[in-house]
């Protein structure tokens, strides 16, 4: 029997909400990263799997995407490729040999039939989770499980990072300032984030860029943002309604069936998860054993997703050099946007063989 099936939409989409207030609630409380995106998705499971019959409107998804298309172009400073052009030989090795173990461990999860092929690939690729989840979905991956795979790695990571960090950082004294929900609006640079995200979506759909509204207004972003001619105003309740319609839109495909699947992988994933955080600790411990990079930058650098926690840890230090950790993080993050689509099709094709 499934309770929700029978449900009128208003009260589905009532409970829902409430579902989602609820786990995002527990989540900030539990100071685990993505809450407001991981509380949504997994009351949209609980929904999913319950019989829920409404789907998130397909002009709300687009809108959410062209928003973190926007957040993450604003995150790309010139200052950030700079840095990363200072030493580009350097962080190319790292996130190569990163992004080459990440496949090798999707490889052996699709070989293994754990997973499909491009959805194991996706699932762990080190990048930013929420692009990550939207360019899987765009090349035919299953979003579901890529979802599955990635939030569940940041939150390993970002754990991990947090309790690494105690070691070097003092931080009983440190507050993180308090989250402004409703901010003055700066119409300027609000409206200037609206356009980019409108004309960024559009652009994407006219030229056929794979999940366009996203990719559309991250390299408008980016190419307006870098060249000084927009600043973006993104405030935390138009970031709480995208993220919440990504969630929604994630949780409320999955299935009992699908989620059964998940399940059964969990042990399996779990240890990849383990065994590429102990990659990039040993990549972390080379470049502070051989170039003299202090163990935390070289271990928060490269550090396998949750950059927005991996900036946050870093930032509350004097110690740690935010500009290497962002730089390595950004530098990942575009390679892996660039390379890979190409590089699922290469491991699918491999799990063939």
């Amino acid at each position: 029997p499934e309770p929700m099936a029978k449900m009128p939409h208003w009260l589905q989409w009532l409970l829902l909400l409430a579902i989602s207030l609820l786990f995002a609630a527990i989540l900030e409380f539990a100071a685990l990263p993505a809450a407001l995106l991981i509380g949504p998705m997994l009351a949209g499971i609980v929904a999913g799997t319950n019989g829920a019959t409404v789907r998130l409107p397909k002009p709300a998804f687009h809108a959410a995407q062209a928003i973190i298309g926007c957040l993450i172009a604003a995150s790309i400073e010139l200052e950030i490729l700079t840095f990363f052009m200072r030493d580009w030989p350097l962080f190319l090795g790292a996130v190569v040999l990163t992004v080459a173990a990440s496949s090798f461990l999707g490889w052996l999860v699709s070989r293994w039939k754990i997973l499909p092929g491009t959805t194991a690939v996706w699932g762990s690729a080190p990048g930013a989770a929420t692009a990550m989840v939207l360019m899987a979905d765009a090349f035919g991956a299953d979003a579901r499980l890529v979802a599955f795979m990635q939030y569940l790695r940041v939150i390993f990571v970002s754990v991990a990072a947090a309790l690494i960090a105690r070691l070097w950082i003092d931080t009983s004294g440190v507050e993180l300032p308090a989250t402004i929900w409703f901010p003055v609006i700066e119409w300027p640079a609000f409206s200037a984030t609206l356009a980019v995200a409108l004309v960024g979506g559009m652009i994407g759909r006219l030229v056929r860029l794979p999940s366009p509204y996203f990719l559309g207004s991250l390299i408008l972003g980016v190419s307006l943002h870098l060249g000084g001619l927009v600043d973006f105003q993104l405030p935390e309740w138009l970031l709480a309604i995208s993220y919440t319609m990504v969630g929604w839109s994630i949780g409320l495909n999955f299935s009992r069936k699908i989620l059964r699947h998940a399940a059964r992988a969990l042990p399996q994933l779990v240890l990849s998860i383990l065994a590429l955080m102990a990659f990039c600790g040993g990549l972390a411990w080379l470049l502070h054993r051989h170039l003299g990079i202090d163990p935390l930058t070289a271990y928060l650098a490269t550090s396998p997703g949750g950059m927005d926690s991996v900036a946050i840890i870093a930032a509350a230090s004097e110690n740690v050099n935010l500009s290497f950790v962002m730089a390595m993080q950004t530098a990942r993050f575009l390679f892996v946007l660039l390379f890979g689509p190409a590089l699922a099709r290469l491991v699918a094709k491999g799990v063939k063989v």
